[in-house]
């Protein structure tokens, strides 16, 4: 095994001093930030009109409303499938703006990748940061 090279080194200090600085402001922010992410709504409306959802930060569906329009058109697939077209872009946006909040004290693509689960991504991003590559 060979020694990590002056570089190497200057890149792990030079992250080592930003994740200080980001968990100094995730001390002194963090509590307000995840109070602020928890009480995210967001709400989309199908482009005909007909579906409108809001969803909480998790992407929990809080409301769902129906124009009585739906009742023209008697394909439920169609319906459904607009219902779950709409949901999806709820939850696209409350997950912009909770990664907008988070992105304060942490990386926004790293907040995205945490959301969804994204391990490798995660890993990915911190090994870029590690390496002075972010």
């Amino acid at each position: 095994m060979t020694a990590p090279d002056r570089s190497e080194l200057d890149g792990f200090r030079a992250y080592s001093e930003q994740l200080q600085v980001k968990l100094g402001k995730l001390v002194e922010q963090g509590p307000e930030l995840a109070r602020r992410a928890r009480a995210v709504q967001a709400t989309e409306t199908s482009p005909d009109g007909l579906v409108s959802v809001t969803v909480g930060p998790q992407g929990r569906v809080v409301r769902l409303d129906l124009d009585p329009r739906i009742y023209r058109n008697q394909d439920a697939r169609a319906l459904a499938d607009l219902i779950t077209e709409t949901i999806e872009h709820a939850v696209w946006t409350a997950e912009d703006r909770v990664v907008e909040i988070m992105s304060e004290v942490a990386d926004g693509e790293q907040v995205r990748a945490m959301l969804n689960g994204d391990d490798e991504q995660v890993a990915s991003i911190v090994d870029d940061q590690l390496r002075g590559r972010r």
